[in-house]
This record gives structure tokens, C-alpha cells and sequence, in this order.
């Protein structure tokens, strides 16, 4: 199990009230505590969790527009994620309520920069050279646009805003020193 795979389910009922449901989830079978809220910056948020004994820190944004609007999207996140082991460092990830397609990779862009990505499951990661540039694009750019295919084979659309995600990412990263 992914360690970001149920943390919708286990903070939506604590966050919906302020418009931002972060996922937070155990490692493989391991039981975690309930993240714990560091701050909201506009359009994002920062929470803490610890997971089979490491400490998991996170900025992570919903997406404030949906494509096509004929289909049923559920909540789409986009995350940097950090684990105090150093396991990852800011680490950008796409999560949406569906399976996504595997072998159709979803697009990251920001501005005129655009990175593919690769499905694992219902996320979808960069590679791990890609990081820098995307969280460094992420900081300074306004908006963000994933495009993806679901499963079955819908073409999906999503933007986020990323007013805040500057200081949502360096408190995320900071709170994993």
C-alpha cells in the first residue's frame, strides 16, 4: 500500500470545513496517527504524519478546476512530500479517486515547462531527476495543469492554483529537517 494511498479518508471528515482534504495513510499495514495540521497558505496546506516510525511532511493543494465536467472526477490532489529518513525530498505526486491509465503517462506543467510522470495506480510520480525543476516551477509559477487518462480511458484535465505553494513547500520541507 502506498504510504499516501487513504489519507482523503482519514482527514476529510477534520478538513473539509476549511476547503482542503489532505490524504494521510500507514505504511503497508502499519497503523498511523492522524496528520496533524502545520498551516494553511492560500490555496495550500501543510500537514505532519508519522508512519512506521518515520516522520512524513506534505504541501498539498486540491484541484480548483475539473475536465471534462461530464464525468465524475472525485477529489484530485497534487502533493510535495518530504520523510524526515530522507526516503524522499520534496517529492511531487498527482492523486485522483480513480485507477489512471499506465501506459498514457500523465503531464505536469507550469508555465512553458512540462514533465511527464508515471502511474502507479491512482498516483502518478515524476522521476526523481525531474523533482528540483518541478518544485522549484511550483514556487514560482501561478498555475498548474495535469493532464491524465483514466483507466477506461477518459482524457482529464485539472488545474490547481499555486498561490502559496512557496511557503507551503518550504514549511512542509522545514517541519523534515
Amino acid at each position: 500500500m502506498s504510504i499516501l494511498s487513504n489519507m482523503q479518508q482519514k482527514t476529510s471528515r477534520v478538513l473539509r470545513p476549511l476547503g482542503l482534504v489532505i490524504l494521510a495513510a500507514a505504511a503497508a499495514g502499519a497503523a498511523a496517527a492522524e496528520p496533524k495540521a502545520l498551516g494553511r497558505f492560500k490555496d495550500w496546506a501543510v500537514f505532519t504524519e508519522e508512519s512506521g516510525g518515520d516522520l512524513i511532511c506534505y504541501a498539498a493543494t486540491e484541484a480548483n478546476s475539473k475536465a471534462p465536467s461530464s464525468v465524475k472526477h472525485g477529489e484530485v490532489w497534487y502533493y510535495v512530500t518530504s520523510w524526515k529518513s530522507g526516503q524522499a525530498r520534496n517529492q511531487p505526486s498527482f492523486r485522483v479517486t480513480y485507477d489512471l491509465k499506465a501506459s498514457k503517462a500523465p503531464k505536469t506543467a507550469i508555465g512553458r515547462s512540462s514533465w511527464q510522470m508515471f502511474v502507479a495506480g491512482r498516483e502518478a510520480f515524476a522521476d526523481d531527476a525531474d523533482d528540483p525543476r518541478i518544485v522549484d516551477a511550483l514556487k514560482k509559477g501561478s498555475s498548474l495543469t495535469v493532464t491524465a487518462q483514466s483507466a477506461r480511458g477518459t482524457n482529464v484535465t485539472y488545474r490547481f492554483s499555486l498561490s502559496g505553494s512557496a511557503d507551503a513547500i518550504s514549511k512542509a520541507e522545514e517541519a523534515c529537517r
